[in-house]
């Protein structure tokens, strides 16, 4: 099976995998869904919870899009950690779900995305962008798509972490 395209945009997902392991380091469970504050002002960001919440999100769309069976994500997340959702300040840990639940839903579906996308064909990738509107036009293909979301949209967000993690007192990842 010709799976070159699979395999490119794997490396770029391989990669993002390993930032956003690494990120989490230092990160304490209660520090997990807080805003950052500097002195008195609290900068409005996005936080690991939110972050890593958000983008788990996408990959039982690339898996179903490849055609594979993804895992059932934590009831409520859709609503929490959607693209119109707002990212909030949770000192007491009742708002988002744990720690464990949010990070376990972020690899289990990229490390199924990894793997159902190095093992896709180039005829099924070639295949058009099934999602319709804007994203189609941004990205025709469903090899288009898939690699915007395994690779920009996941460092646009993990970006969005680091800068947390300085805020935060925390040294680079």
């Amino acid at each position: 099976m010709d799976n070159t395209l699979g395999n490119v945009i794997g490396d770029s997902l391989s990669l993002s995998i390993g930032y956003a392991e690494r990120l989490l380091a230092g990160i304490d469970n209660d520090q997990f869904g807080r805003l950052p504050h500097v002195g008195e002002q609290v900068i409005q960001s996005n936080h690991p919870a939110f972050i890593y919440g958000h983008l788990s999100l996408y990959a039982p769309k690339i898996i179903a899009n490849l055609g594979g069976d993804p895992m059932d994500l934590p009831e409520g997340f859709e609503n929490l950690f959607s693209k119109d959702a707002q990212c909030v300040d949770d000192p007491k840990q009742t708002l988002y779900p744990s720690r464990d639940v949010i990070v376990d839903a972020f690899f289990g579906g990229y490390r199924q995305v990894l793997e159902d996308i190095r093992n896709a064909s180039d005829t099924v990738l070639a295949r058009d962008n099934p999602t319709p509107g804007r994203l189609r036009e941004l990205f025709p293909t469903l090899g288009s798509m898939t690699a915007f979301y395994v690779g920009g949209h996941c460092m646009i967000h993990l970006g969005q972490l680091s800068a947390w993690r300085r805020v935060m007192g925390l040294a680079a990842a």
